[in-house]
């Protein structure tokens, strides 16, 4: 029973971090035609976003712990670790791609000094990082549908 609630909280764990991510990703299209002044106040939909890190913690600490639970299965665990990995990539894709950008510029409140150059990271890597995000949901989900009743 333990197995069973705690497969559910890694998917909806993983489902949430599917929030933030899947709304980047979607709105690129649109973002990348904006001129550099709308494109500056769009940005400031995002203050409070940082809130979303919490989610994105606890899906890693939730799908690491489902991973060693299922480790005597070796579909669940291979699909549980494949999604652990899936979102620990995103994280550095995070810390060496998107933050960099919110540091240059102050979290875009100022225009950062090579404006497309920044717009293209910053968005780029948050489309990466949706794709990434959304594989961690598809392997959790099947790795939790594959998990055998023996698994202790």
């Amino acid at each position: 029973m333990l197995l069973k609630f705690l497969g559910l909280i890694a998917v909806v764990s993983v489902a949430m971090c599917l929030v933030p991510a899947g709304a980047h990703f979607f709105e690129l299209a649109n973002k990348m035609s904006m001129s550099q002044p709308e494109y500056m106040t769009v940005q400031r939909i995002y203050a409070g976003w940082s809130f979303f890190g919490i989610a994105v913690i606890v899906a890693l600490l939730i799908t690491l712990i489902h991973t060693f639970m299922v480790r005597s299965d070796r579909t669940a665990f291979f699909l549980s670790l494949a999604a652990f990995l899936c979102l620990a990539a995103t994280q550095g894709i995070f810390w060496m791609f998107t933050y960099p950008m919110n540091v240059a510029s102050n979290n875009w409140t100022v225009t950062p000094a090579d404006f497309e150059v920044a717009r293209r990271q910053w968005e780029y890597s948050h489309a990466v990082n949706a794709v990434l995000t959304f594989s961690a949901f598809v392997a959790i989900t099947f790795s939790v549908l594959a998990t055998s009743r023996e698994v202790r």
